[in-house]
Parts: structure tokens; sequence; C-alpha cells
């Protein structure tokens, strides 16, 4: 598996949008208001928008239900044919196993991998953060984070053991197996700038990595 941290990603992140000619701007803007803000940061990168999408519609709990429950191999099929994909801005390959998985590479995001895996009725997507090895102060950092997780939408930080390995931080969300592609797409972009902006919020605890 991919050992590199969030920071490794991160880096490369904000080396590819200089590279577009972006900038960075701070907001400041209610707690509730952060998933509509991440939808509008997306399209303001696009130098050829001519219209804007509802933000509301975007937003909506819809579901897939009388497509029935997605299962990672017509999830996979889903994916591919999604803007997403088709454009080069990621892509996705699948992992066999016991319990397959999707393994989508972000290429906006310095190639940021995000997992998908269908269990049962939940989609679980999920990014490495970093080992707990780099963390300076852990007691410190585990509080901050139960404190401040929150304004991270729709994604949450868990701490696992990995096989044969040490514990590493993850962020990963959910949504129902039964949602729209649409909405699995914007689970996926929404869980990437989290883990870009998560590595940066939280940077006073980690020790600085050597290239």
């Amino acid at each position: 598996m991919n050992k590199k941290s969030s920071a490794h990603y991160q880096r490369e992140f904000r080396r590819r949008l200089r590279e577009q000619g972006l900038v960075k701007k701070e907001v400041w803007i209610r707690p509730e208001n952060a998933k509509r803000l991440a939808l509008v940061e997306k399209q303001l990168r696009n130098p050829d928008i001519s219209t804007w999408i509802n933000v509301g519609d975007v937003m909506t709990n819809n579901t897939n239900e009388s497509a029935g429950l997605w299962t990672t191999q017509t999830l996979m099929k889903a994916l591919e044919a999604e803007a997403l994909i088709e454009s080069g801005r990621a892509t996705v390959e699948l992992i066999e196993g016991v319990e397959p998985s999707l393994y989508v590479v972000m290429k906006e995001f310095g190639d940021l991998p995000v997992f998908l895996t269908v269990v049962g009725e939940q989609i679980i997507v999920e990014a490495v953060l970093w080992p707990q090895s780099v963390v300076t102060d852990v007691t410190a950092f585990n509080d901050a984070i139960l404190r401040t997780h929150k304004y991270f939408p729709l994604s949450t930080i868990s701490l696992d053991s990995m096989q044969e390995d040490e514990d590493y931080y993850h962020m990963f969300g959910a949504l129902s197996s039964t949602s729209l592609i649409s909405n699995v797409v914007f689970e996926i972009e929404v869980l990437a700038t989290n883990v870009i902006q998560a590595t940066e919020a939280y940077s006073e605890f980690l020790r600085v990595e050597s290239n």
C-alpha cells in the first residue's frame, strides 16, 4: 500500500493549483454552509464556466432506489461513465479481494488515493491521512479532532490499525448504497478536499516530513 501521508498530496495539490493560475482566498462562513462553499469553490476553478448549477439540487438527499443497491462492480461501471473519470481528473481501479473495493486516484489533488467500499446498505469512502507516529502530541491532537472535525462537511476522522503496521489516521464518509451516482461523485470530491484542508488545519500537530 502507498504509505505517503496527506502532507505529500497537499503539497502536490497546491503546486498543481498554482500551475493552473489559481490563487488562494480566505473566507469566513457559518459551519453549516461548508458543503455549499465546497461546491461553489469547485465551480470557480473552471475557467470556462458559463452557468451556475443549483447548489440545492446537488445537495439533496435523492436516492437510486429504482436501481437497487450498488455493488462494487456496478459502482465502478457507473463511475467510469462520469465526467470525473472520463475527463482524466481521476482514475478508478477495482481491487479484488474478500471485500472488493475501488481505488480512485484524484489527479487534481496531487494523485491522492481514495478508496470506496460497498458494505451492505452503505458506501464507505475513505483516505489515509498520516501515521500516528508523526503526531507530536497524540492526546492534544485527538482532543482537537473531537472538537473540530465537524467543520469538515460529510467527513469523519478515525484511528485504525493497519495489518502488520502501525496505527493510521483516516478520513472517511458514508452514504447510502442506493445513492445517485452524482452524490457518490460529490462525496469523493468533498472527501479529497477535506483531506487537504485537514492537513493544513492540523499541521501544528504534525512533524515536518523530509522529502
